[in-house]
């Protein structure tokens, strides 16, 4: 395995690459509203990234994937593909899943959005799984081992009885979208791989509110639970500094409340 030590040049590029994809989840905020077709976002996010940031969503044609984000809803666990057919209503849950190229390096990062009121367990679950990414996050650190990630996200879901998705991870990320090692969401056997300062790679957690169990579908690439529960995912990118963890890929939104903890600690 060989896993790539990025230099702060190439942590720069990554860093705007991310920063793009974070604005692009701000700018679709508004735009999600009862009513609207998920193709519908990913137009507008195609448009927004293409002319606006005069970048390249990465999603679009990638190992045939047809669209330039991946909206997935209720129970779709990742890669849904944005389409007409797929009007979101009112008390959906969505995540929206962007990835940039800028100068040649990749940014990526995925947030929950709730369409209108929801109930108050499907609330839960949106904030239980974004606040399992921010404890992983915040225990990166050179000189742990990268089992960590998951034995730390493992812990946090188990009290609330909802399941980790195991087939889907994180990965590394840089000059290429996919790239070592991969950032298993549970406790599992990690090479005994510790991290070091200059990795960077993401944290996507995905979390049912039933059992973990997935079923692809007819399309090759839109993943749904197996038992039909709802299922929520976040995700950042990443850079590992001298002593905690950079979040590339941080939204103005979270600044108040996690900047202070995360980054350069």
């Amino acid at each position: 395995m060989t896993i790539l030590i990025k230099t702060e040049e190439d942590i720069y590029k990554i860093r705007i690459a991310s920063h793009l994809a974070a604005e692009v989840l701000e700018v679709i905020e508004d735009y999600i509203k009862i009513g609207i077709s998920t193709n519908e976002l990913n137009n507008i996010c195609h448009t927004y990234i293409v002319e606006k940031q005069k970048a390249i969503p990465a999603c679009l044609n990638y190992q045939g994937f047809p669209k330039s984000i991946c909206t997935s809803v209720n129970d779709v666990i990742c890669h849904g593909i944005p389409n007409n057919k797929k009007i979101l209503k009112e008390g959906d849950i969505i995540n929206i899943d962007v990835t940039i190229i800028k100068d040649g390096f990749y940014g990526d990062t995925s947030k929950m959005f709730i369409v209108g009121k929801s109930t108050t367990q499907n609330e839960l679950l949106c904030k239980i799984t974004q606040e399992s990414l921010y404890l992983a996050l915040k225990i990166i650190k050179p000189g742990i081992r990268l089992r960590m990630i998951g034995k730390t996200i493992q812990k946090f879901i188990k009290q609330y009885n909802f399941s980790i998705v195991r087939e889907y991870c994180g990965h590394g990320i840089g000059k290429f979208f996919h790239e070592e090692p991969q950032i298993l969401h549970y406790d599992s056997n990690d090479e005994e791989i510790i991290l070091q300062k200059g990795m960077t790679f993401t944290i996507e957690p995905m979390i049912n509110a039933g059992n973990r169990h997935i079923r692809i579908m007819k399309d090759g690439w839109t993943v749904k639970t197996k038992d039909k529960s709802l299922s929520a995912q976040y995700e950042h990118t990443l850079a590992v500094t001298n002593n905690g963890c950079e979040i590339l890929s941080l939204r103005k939104e979270e600044k108040p409340f996690i900047s202070t903890i995360l980054i350069n600690k």
